[in-house]
């Protein structure tokens, strides 16, 4: 395996790509009882088209969450209680973009690991199990839509975007989950889940040689075809300007979102100087929440931060207001100015150090150092190169992107009221 050394990060990263093409990651921890095991596909909510043996493929909405629902199921029972047994802590989760299988232990790893690549690989439905399986989604869904903190998010997406997946929820619908079947997980299985569309990240004190041996024993051989995914053609304008909802909510809630253009080929570089603006627009010590605070506007529950999704970014602000649109009009009037009159040079540098720290500080927890480097790879960039990005990004940078991004036209917002009587 390739070591590579990051002294400013503080770790130390076994990496080695297999035969069939999975990706691997060991992160030495000596000394360590805790490991952490995170075997991840890049197959999330947004991957519902796509190009296969030069067809397109058409798949219900929320599949790849169903999918990670039913794929704990094995012919001897369960994964769950199986890794249970072995003294893991088992867990899994869907993004718009990747799906992850997980557990910690500190004992019976490798056992626990086998279990893991074993049922993450090899896929086990029934239509009475999948059947079954649509009632506790359903009711999951419902759970969702009662949200107001949930539901003014999915409908802000839903204004921001015309044709891209990311304006339709990861979990589906009740509708569009209705008509998936096992055949239809057991297709989305094999076009997603093989070796060289997956990747495995190990963190802990344990024998890189012996991880490496066990994938490429349990795991299949083949690599898997590519899949093209479709994500549809956005332009900079946002699709819908205002969406209002009305729900059991003591104080309006609200959500403004700008939609920002994307650079693919440097994705690290540009979440980094979205968060940055992001703190520097709306931040607890920024000048703007600060006025908006002390003048009645906001309250603690505001605040904001920088997203990317496949072919798709977004910044958004929000939380509870009786004047959402006077605080979203002040959002877009001070990201102007900033953008006119620059960033002050010290707040910039209190906020370029702040970010920095947050994001090393992230790396000791062993979840985040796993799921940063799969994400990383999925996306095409080292994780663990932030402090070289960091250096790279001046205050200009900031104030481009606030001027380019934060428009009238790019802007929607996404408002649930209390409901009426009668």
């Amino acid at each position: 395996m390739n070591e590579t050394r990051y002294p400013r990060v503080g770790e130390t990263v076994l990496a080695h790509t297999l035969p069939n093409g999975l990706r691997l990651y060991v992160v030495p921890k000596p000394q360590y009882r805790r490991k952490y095991a995170f075997f991840a596909a890049r197959y999330g909510g947004m991957d519902m088209q796509f190009i296969r043996n030069g067809e397109r493929c058409d798949t219900p909405a929320g599949i790849a969450h169903y999918l990670e629902h039913k794929m704990f199921d094995t012919k001897d029972g369960s994964a769950m209680i199986a890794l249970s047994r072995g003294g893991a802590e088992p867990n899994a989760f869907t993004s718009n973009a990747m799906t992850g299988y997980y557990f910690d232990c500190t004992e019976h790893f490798e056992e626990n690991l086998r279990i893991l690549l074993s049922f993450v690989s090899v896929p086990y439905f029934t239509d009475e199990s999948v059947e079954k399986e649509r009632g506790i989604i359903s009711q999951e869904i419902r759970m969702v839509e009662d949200s107001p903190d949930w539901q003014v998010y999915e409908r802000l997406l839903a204004c921001l975007y015309r044709t891209s997946p990311a304006r339709v929820p990861i979990a589906g619908t009740v509708e569009s989950i209705a008509d998936i079947t096992a055949q239809t997980l057991y297709d989305c299985h094999k076009a997603f889940y093989c070796p060289s569309n997956m990747a495995l990240c190990v963190v802990g004190d344990v024998d890189a040689d012996a991880v490496c041996a066990l994938a490429g024993e349990l795991l299949p051989r083949e690599r898997g075809e590519e899949i093209a995914r479709c994500y549809g053609q956005e332009d900079g304008a946002a699709a819908q300007k205002e969406t209002v909802a009305q729900m059991e909510v003591s104080l309006p809630q609200f959500l403004v979102g700008f939609k920002c253009e994307t650079n693919e080929k440097d994705l690290l570089r540009q979440s980094l100087i979205g968060e940055m603006a992001s703190d520097i627009l709306l931040g607890d010590s920024s000048p703007l929440y600060q006025r908006l605070y002390d003048e009645g506007f906001i309250n603690s529950s505001f605040g904001g931060g920088f997203d990317q999704l496949p072919g798709v970014a977004v910044l958004c602000a929000g939380g509870e207001s009786e004047q959402p649109r006077k605080v979203s009009d002040a959002i877009l009037e001070e990201a102007r100015r900033l953008a006119r009159e620059g960033v002050d040079p010290a707040f910039f540098e209190q906020i370029r150090r702040a970010s920095f720290g947050a994001t090393l500080r992230a790396m000791n927890s062993f979840e985040n150092i796993a799921v940063s480097l799969v994400d990383g790879y999925f996306r095409g960039f080292d994780a663990f190169r932030f402090p070289e990005a960091y250096e790279s990004i001046g205050k200009a940078d900031v104030e481009r992107f606030l001027r380019e991004n934060l428009t009238e036209e790019r802007r929607a917002l996404s408002i649930i009221e209390a409901k009426k009587e009668g």
